[in-house]
């Protein structure tokens, strides 16, 4: 018999407070799901701070890439996943397409020496590793400015996966040159050479979008996520993280108009008024919204049967170096 979601939470919380289990859930998770986490927040949030927590388990309820960065940070932890659904920024990267970009570079006259890797943490524990690898380490979005700014200090060149969008966003922002792979350039003459992937969600939104916000709202504040293309974080009037997005809106005073660059969950969370999604179709992440309460239920019951499901696993070698690269950036 199908449970409704009244009965889901009951039996969640029946669950929760017998088993050893902490949920997370992040911010871009759907309401009902993220009401009922213990933990929320974005990516590298949650996997600091699941690293305090005691439970054996975390269920984690979000995209792949973020349980790994659990299972890496916290090898001890037991880590399930209600939905082991794949982000599609970090399904256009693998091991071997990064493998393709370092010799691209070579083939440019660019020694493997010579360059210096970040990765956004929206990748797969293997692209980190063979960072970590390299010599260089994970950013977010909300750090990869003094990463960056860090990493030029050797001298060598930045070599930016996946998201084109935030290497690009953030050398404008330091009046860097950039180039992304496959679409022109020579990469000797960049300082930072991007990856072609992004993020299909934060693709939607358009100068448009924008124009027809200002012309209707005059005063309006434009508000985006350095996932956005170069152009719509050039006509806004603030760009930051999931987290930095959060503050700076909920901050605005209350009859201060905003229109929001990212995600429709997230956005609509925020203050209930004079709080507009920044497009005319609804972001919606749809990976992130695989995982229904119904998930989260059975997920628990299979830890309670003494039968976890969807249990991430990350083989040793590609634990050890994604970890490094993780925690060179958490060092700064």
């Amino acid at each position: 018999m199908k449970l409704s979601n009244e009965e889901l939470r009951s039996e969640i919380d029946r669950l929760k407070n017998k088993l050893s289990v902490t949920v997370v859930a992040h911010f871009y998770q759907r309401d009902e799901v993220f009401e009922i986490a213990d933990i929320t927040g974005d990516s590298l949030e949650l996997a600091m701070r699941t690293q305090a927590d005691d439970a054996e388990f975390v269920l984690f309820c979000g995209v792949g890439f973020m349980g790994q960065s659990v299972k890496v940070l916290s090898p001890q932890k037991r880590v399930v996943m209600p939905k082991i659904a794949c982000c599609a920024m970090a399904k256009m990267i693998d091991g071997l397409y990064y493998d393709e970009s370092v010799k691209f570079l070579n083939d440019h006259g660019i020694a493997k020496e010579n360059i210096l890797p970040i990765t956004y943490i929206n990748s797969n524990a293997d692209v980190k590793a063979k960072v970590g690898e390299m010599g260089g380490m994970v950013c977010t979005s909300s750090n990869a400015k003094k990463i960056i700014t860090t990493a030029l200090k050797e001298g060598k060149k930045i070599l930016f996966v996946p998201d084109r969008c935030l290497g690009q966003n953030i050398a404008n922002q330091m009046g860097l040159k950039s180039m992304v792979i496959g679409q022109g350039g020579d990469p000797k003459e960049a300082d930072i050479i991007c990856y072609d992937g992004f993020c299909s969600v934060h693709q939607l939104f358009t100068v448009e979008d924008i124009e027809f916000f200002r012309k209707k709202y005059p005063g309006i504040k434009i508000a985006t996520h350095p996932e956005c293309d170069p152009a719509i974080c050039d006509a806004s009037d603030f760009v930051g993280s999931t987290s930095q997005l959060i503050k700076y809106i909920t901050e605005l005073p209350a009859d201060q108009k905003v229109a929001v660059g990212t995600e429709f969950n997230m956005v609509n969370r925020l203050r209930p008024a004079n709080t507009y999604v920044l497009s005319s179709t609804k972001p919606e992440c749809p990976t992130m919204n695989e995982t229904t309460l119904e998930d989260v239920y059975m997920t628990l019951k299979a830890i309670e049967d003494e039968n976890p499901i969807n249990e991430i696993d990350v083989d040793e070698s590609t634990q050890k170096w994604a970890k490094i690269a993780l925690e060179r950036m958490l060092a700064l």
